[in-house]
């Protein structure tokens, strides 16, 4: 069996991605390209993502995204072997686009169309840094729509929730934090580095889902955003200077304790020596820092894609559907359909 190409196209959310994965015959992956298109500065001044900006960003972004990463990857359009595209969950509008490109590009070159989870493909993200997951691993899911403990079992066959937020996620409750203390849009990467500079212990502000009755994988942030916004009026009232350094530091120390415990707690109860952080916000530095001392505390593995593989990309779209070429798995065909509320659970799209 010789090399095959896979294409991934990525149009969930704000981020139009293309991205050419090499398959080696032993089943090796090799990323030759990813390019991304992002608009999150078209959505900044509304404060978070616009729909149907969103999807004109996708039409107008696609096409030139797609030349770069052949480009890049130095191949012609008719050397790809195979199509993995985005097919759920996200915006309805967005993923059309991406599906609709997709499908004409299979259409014209007669090459074999994988709709994928958008979520399977940012666990699959890490392979393409780190090499194959072990048989068994958990994956911390954390992004700006998602925030989901997985047990990993089998990339392109197994993969299930054992617990999710019950509200907001964790990138989201970043976005609002931040809009709170006038910071810009995305709240991620603003607060990371202002929380550098204060005290994570300098507000007590509250963990939640944590108690002995409550659902121990599952996560909850709304009240910790309230808490935050609470506070920050309450010091406002007074009259007070509002230290915005330790209300992000405290406020994201809050975040990275939850998600960490969470994680260590579940991958002890279920056995698993492998940890995988993948999303958005796994490119913040005290999630991965935190998490780094508590699985080296409790023997456990962890990995943590680099920061341009957390956020979406075409890349983790080519990886996931190279894993679903590997085991063999019948492509989804031209009949394809979006799913906006696609579970993680299935990988792949008929």
């Amino acid at each position: 069996m010789t090399d095959r190409l896979i294409l991934g196209i990525e149009s969930s959310c704000d981020e139009t991605g293309a991205g050419i994965v090499r398959l080696g015959a032993d089943g090796g992956m090799e990323l030759l390209a990813d390019e991304v298109a992002s608009s999150v500065e078209q959505h900044a001044r509304f404060g978070g993502v616009v729909p149907e900006v969103a999807s004109r960003a996708h039409l107008e972004a696609m096409v030139p995204s797609m030349r770069r990463a052949l480009e890049k990857a130095d191949v012609d359009l008719a050397q790809i072997d195979a199509i993995a595209v985005t097919a759920g969950p996200g915006l309805a509008g967005a993923l059309l686009v991406g599906v609709s490109a997709a499908k004409a590009y299979a259409a014209a070159l007669n090459k074999p169309l994988y709709g994928v989870n958008h979520l399977a493909g940012h666990v699959a993200a890490d392979t393409l840094q780190h090499g194959p997951l072990p048989e068994r691993c958990l994956a911390l899911l954390v992004s700006g729509g998602h925030s989901q403990l997985l047990l990993v079992e089998g990339l392109a066959s197994s993969i299930t929730e054992i617990g999710s937020t019950v509200d907001d996620a964790a990138g989201e409750a970043y976005d609002k934090v931040a809009r709170l203390l006038d910071l810009p849009y995305p709240g991620g990467p603003p607060i990371d580095r202002l929380a550098k500079q204060g005290n994570g212990c300098a507000i007590a502000f509250p963990r939640g889902l944590t108690g002995p009755r409550d659902a121990k994988y599952d996560f909850s942030f709304s009240g910790l955003k309230t808490s935050v916004a609470r506070w920050v009026e309450r010091r406002e009232a007074a009259g007070e200077e509002v230290p915005l350094a330790d209300v992000a530091a405290s406020f994201q120390e809050a975040v990275a304790d939850v998600l960490t415990a969470k994680a260590i707690r579940a991958c002890r109860d279920l056995d698993v020596d492998t940890l995988v952080i993948s999303g958005g916000v796994a490119a913040n530095s005290r999630l991965s820092g935190l998490a780094a001392e508590r699985c080296a505390d409790a023997g456990i593995t962890l990995r943590v894609p680099s920061p341009r593989l957390c956020t979406d990309n075409g890349a983790m779209i080519a990886a996931i559907g190279a894993h679903l070429v590997a085991a063999g798995a019948q492509p989804s065909g031209l009949s394809l359909s979006t799913n906006p509320g696609l579970p993680v659970e299935v990988v792949q799209v008929r």
